[in-house]
């Protein structure tokens, strides 16, 4: 099964969600006495990523993983991989609004999500409908309008692979075969192994004040408080993993249509701000180009609608200024360079 939160996590992220709210001040030091230090536990970057004990994360797993990522032979056509919409040029997407079926070039419903720190995440899928990674890489493979794999065809053609079997026998000595389950848990692994790296936020956080510049950190504190942001994209990785309905238009029903999600309400997973400025367009249908459009969209630019989450603020609005300093540090949580790359496996450093 996925990750779930702990307890004392989400009774930490409530308690200062509400304690701290518009407290910090630059540098990190000059804040409210104590302030500092549940900042810098809520920000906390954890030392590995998790996994579950029947697929542990291993180098061999992680390699066999990335070389079936990249692999064509997983698809109805033999000429698409996952890379094909998970380009790591572009942080895991692929620049487009909506994805785009492999077989057809036909639009797909949703727009393709960054794959960065799936390891911590409960449920996967803008949905939420699979409960862990080992489930989630299976949806693109048998999916009819993504991939089209059927599971025989796969597997013939990678046990024709001398090279791929023996990369199989190494990484899953207690299942020495190429099968449904080998590769599942590899592509897992894989994902699982891709923790977007540290940047300057995180230098900040960890005391350096001359990691943000003034703008930057007026924007975190803007973030923090008046616009909200922070009730919805908590924690190191910029996200409370729950579903929201933000008013976005359309007729995508969302969780509405899984099993034990949300009946009558348009809620989709809030995605982490991780690498954000590598992975426009925004939201799940890829409406919002830029992360101006999406200050636009929560200052007064949504729907209102009874299921419209409780959090958002109807009332709020923000100023040129409040803008420019809100993406400024919303850039801070994104490398540097347009593909960003993580030490598989390794902890985040």
């Amino acid at each position: 099964m996925g990750w779930r939160m702990p307890r004392r996590h989400i009774g930490l992220l409530t308690l200062t969600t509400a304690v701290l709210l518009g407290l910090l001040v630059p540098p990190l030091r000059a804040q409210a006495p104590g302030a500092e230090a549940l900042w810098r536990q809520m920000f906390a970057r954890p030392e590995v990523p998790p996994a579950p004990t029947d697929n542990p994360l291993t180098p061999e797993t992680i390699a066999l993983g990335a070389a079936l990522f990249a692999d064509p032979r997983l698809s109805s056509t033999g000429r698409h991989a996952c890379t094909s919409c998970h380009q790591p040029a572009r942080s895991f997407t692929d620049g487009r609004r909506a994805a785009q079926a492999p077989s057809s070039g036909a639009p797909l419903a949703r727009n393709t999500p960054a794959l960065w720190n799936l390891a911590w995440s409960p449920q996967l899928f803008w949905d939420g409908r699979a409960p862990s990674l080992e489930e989630q890489v299976k949806g693109p493979i048998e999916a009819p309008n993504e991939m089209g794999g059927d599971w025989p065809t796969i597997l013939r053609r990678l046990e024709a692979d001398a090279g791929l079997l023996a990369q199989v026998r190494i990484a899953f000595p207690l299942e020495p075969a190429v099968s449904e389950a080998t590769v599942v848990k590899a592509l897992a692994s894989y994902v699982r192994s891709l923790v977007s790296p540290p940047t300057r936020f995180d230098a900040w956080i960890a005391g350096d004040a001359r990691a943000l510049k003034p703008a930057e950190a007026a924007g975190f504190r803007l973030f923090t408080g008046k616009a909200g942001c922070l009730l919805c994209h908590a924690g190191w990785r910029f996200t409370d993993d729950r579903f929201h309905d933000i008013g976005l238009g359309g007729k995508d029903p969302g969780r509405a249509a899984v099993p034990d999600g949300t009946p009558g309400r348009r809620a989709f997973k809030t995605p982490s701000l991780r690498e954000a400025m590598h992975t426009a367009p925004y939201m799940h249908d890829g409406s919002l180009p830029t992360l101006a459009a999406v200050l636009r969209h929560y200052a007064s630019g949504f729907r209102s609608r009874p299921t419209l989450a409780p959090h958002m603020n109807r009332r709020l609005r923000l100023t040129l200024k409040e803008r420019a300093d809100l993406i400024a540090f919303l850039r801070t949580l994104s490398s540097e360079q347009a593909a960003p790359r993580s030490k598989p496996g390794a902890a985040p450093r």
